[in-house]
């Protein structure tokens, strides 16, 4: 039992809510639709139908005007059940962010729409050849009558398949930041395409593809926040996600030590159990730290957000410190199974290649380092 200290009793009912729904309805499906690779579409509109789409959104746009530090909190429970939903639900947070902080009042009357359980987004930003250099992007939209045609390509789209609504970072201007704007488009929709997804190392219930764009129109209404500041509306919201990714892989880890923490206790050699022997329950005992840590760290960054205060450093903090020990904690946690350990009879070896990818989204961990390495540097 994690002994979680809260804002309100609110707060408190509402992660007792989210522990029961996911452990009646994601934890005992996790293993058949990740074997499936079959998208939890219906997992996702229950929790949208109890509120869980728009945690951290005001309750005047239909969110639930809770804190980050309990939004993250939520997104840890889920994770520690079943990490596709965890993630679906952080990406779908991030695409209702640009909107939500930058959309005028036309755009931001979709929002209870957004928030409200039914609909799912997307967040369209990496590019085929340009990942982590986000302000090369290519993906270009040109005013043609009341219309935007948006050409070209998006790839590693989480959602790219399932969404009802696209964030689509394009070149509405010259070269670098300031010529990026993000257009809101309804999906399905004629001219946008997303291809057969990706055959990826983990996370199979959630698949990513690449999303293509040929002519696609979208109204000129639907710029937000008006043309060339696309860049800042990317960065500022990937502050925010970062955090739920964090928020994912200290879930994540947490199902692996307790999972191993169980099998060390029961697992019998040499006449008693292995949790026993001081080699494997010193492992044990820094695989548990490293998940306290972790978690103070995230939550950390999300009480100064909450505050209002600059946090991109420690979001960057807490997603590298974070994923890394996911890494490393469910990488030890298949070392205390051993051989059982490799095998898909348990979930660990699975937790191993889910934790991998969270190194990789919302930015690289090497670009969580340059983020951080700015900060302390910079004039």
């Amino acid at each position: 039992m994690i002994e979680r200290i809260l804002p309100t009793d609110d707060a408190r009912d509402l992660l007792d809510l989210v522990t029961e729904l996911a452990d009646k309805e994601l934890a005992p499906r996790a293993a058949d639709f990740e074997a499936r690779a079959e998208f939890p579409r219906a997992a996702l509109r229950t929790l949208g139908r109890a509120g869980l789409l728009g945690l951290p959104y005001p309750e005047e746009v239909g969110g639930a005007g809770q804190p980050y530090e309990v939004y993250l909190q939520v997104l840890e429970i889920l994770a520690s059940r079943w990490l596709t939903v965890a993630e679906a639900v952080s990406v779908h947070t991030l695409a209702c962010y640009p909107v939500a902080a930058y959309g005028d009042d036309a755009l931001r009357e979709r929002l209870p729409e957004m928030l409200g359980g039914e609909l799912l987004g997307a967040y369209c930003l990496s590019e085929p050849q340009g990942g982590s250099d986000a302000a090369a992007l290519t993906t270009k939209a040109v005013r043609d009558g009341d219309d935007y045609l948006v050409s070209g390509a998006k790839a590693w789209i989480t959602h790219a398949h399932s969404a009802d609504f696209y964030n689509i970072f394009c070149r509405t201007g010259g070269p670098g930041p300031d010529g990026i704007s993000c257009l809101l488009a309804d999906v399905p929709a004629a001219g946008i395409t997303p291809l057969k997804p990706e055959r990826t190392m983990g996370l199979n219930a959630s698949p990513v593809s690449q999303i293509v764009f040929d002519g696609a129109r979208v109204p000129a209404g639907r710029v937000v926040g008006g043309e060339g500041i696309g860049f800042k509306i990317a960065m500022t919201a990937l502050d925010s996600g970062r955090l739920g990714i964090a928020a994912c892989a200290v879930g994540l880890a947490q199902a692996a030590v307790d999972y191993a923490v169980d099998y060390a206790k029961e697992r019998q050699q040499f006449g008693k159990p292995i949790a026993t022997f001081q080699g494997l329950g010193f492992m044990l005992a820094d695989m548990a730290t490293q998940v306290s840590a972790a978690r103070a760290l995230t939550l950390a960054a999300a009480r100064l957000r909450d505050a209002g205060r600059p946090y991109s450093a420690e979001a960057a903090k807490a997603k590298l410190f974070a994923t890394d020990a996911a890494m490393k904690v469910t990488t030890d946690a298949v070392q205390v199974l051993g051989g059982y350990g490799y095998v898909a009879d348990h979930p660990v070896e699975r937790y191993l290649r889910e934790a991998k990818v969270l190194q990789i989204v919302e930015g690289t961990n090497q670009i969580q380092r340059l983020v951080i390495s700015r900060h302390l540097t910079r004039a």
